[in-house]
């Protein structure tokens, strides 16, 4: 296929994740102002999207809480840099079963499912410019842990997110996740122009391998919008091939620790590596004013 180089490229910077990472690095932030402080260097360095979860300032362990969704957004909104709001809708699938020979009851630790309206009452509240949609169910790292999104719920959470004026980021996993995600673009749940990332490298979906990513890419429809990233040390790797494949990059402390072997990296590192590479290829770097423009996004105040 010819190569189809993008020339403007945006840059999202995934902040903290959910994983158990706060353990291996300092600086994976924990608390709203740790988030929201880490996220706006991150924008001053060149990402024009922000991708947020939130955590147990105490533990560091994955939360839904809404209050600490509130703040992160909030202590955003009120900084003097402008940046394309993500908030993650990952959380509430998830199932945890037991060991081999008896996996129910599901283990009370680590197991947790909501509604589609609870999953995404957090967005509803916060009013991002974007949000997550998990396009499939699949085994994720640990050995008893699914990742659980059914057609109904992803049916019932893409209804809900596109009535809220906010743009769901189809996450997908492997090229069945994009399978889905064209039948619900068709069944009128989500909007035409779809934006989509691409995941490689996670446990268990699609691997890192070139020949699987451009498999993936051209399973996207022309329509729409992607990004790409790869886990740990292909980060970079990937950001020059999505960008060589016609798409936009994500960095960022939930997908990669380092910077270069054993040195720890900050997300505006990441963000500012990520931007170099770029430019050195011949791309720009776009803000998140062509972001939103490019992506058709709406801009909203959250709920009072």
């Amino acid at each position: 296929m010819p190569l189809a180089m993008n020339r403007d490229v945006f840059i999202t910077c995934a902040v903290t994740g959910s994983g158990s990472t706060q353990g291996r690095s300092p600086h994976v932030p924990r608390s709203p102002a740790q988030i929201a402080d880490s996220a706006i260097a991150a924008a001053k360095a060149g990402a024009a999207i922000v991708h947020c979860h939130v955590r147990d300032p105490d533990t560091g362990a994955p939360s839904r809480d809404l209050g600490l969704f509130r703040e992160v957004t909030d202590r955003i909104r009120a900084s003097d840099t402008d940046v394309v709001l993500n908030l993650t809708a990952g959380m509430g699938g998830d199932m945890v079963f037991g060991p081999s020979e008896r996996p129910l009851p599901l283990n009370k630790d680590g197991t947790d499912m909501a509604g589609a309206a609870e999953r995404v009452e957090h967005v509803k509240q916060c009013r991002p410019e974007i949000c997550t949609l998990d396009c499939g169910t699949m085994n994720f790292a640990e050995a008893d842990y699914v990742m659980t999104n059914t057609p109904g719920m992803l049916t019932a959470m893409g209804r809900m997110m596109t009535a809220l004026g906010v743009k769901p980021e189809i996450e997908a996993f492997d090229t069945g996740h994009l399978w889905y995600a064209k039948q619900l673009v068709a069944d009128g749940v989500l909007e035409p122009d779809a934006l989509v990332q691409l995941c490689m490298g996670v446990p268990w979906g699609a691997p890192d391998d070139l020949n699987t990513f451009m498999a993936m890419v051209n399973n996207v429809p022309p329509e729409w919008t992607f990004s790409a990233f790869g886990l740990g040390r292909n980060e970079m790797a990937y950001v020059a091939a999505s960008v060589l494949a016609g798409g936009n990059v994500r960095v960022g402390l939930e997908d990669n620790l380092m910077l270069d072997r054993g040195v720890l990296a900050e997300n505006w590192q990441l963000v500012e590596r990520a931007a170099n590479i770029i430019e050195n290829l011949g791309a720009r770097v776009i803000g998140p004013d062509e972001v939103r423009k490019k992506l058709n996004l709406t801009k909203q105040a959250p709920e009072g």
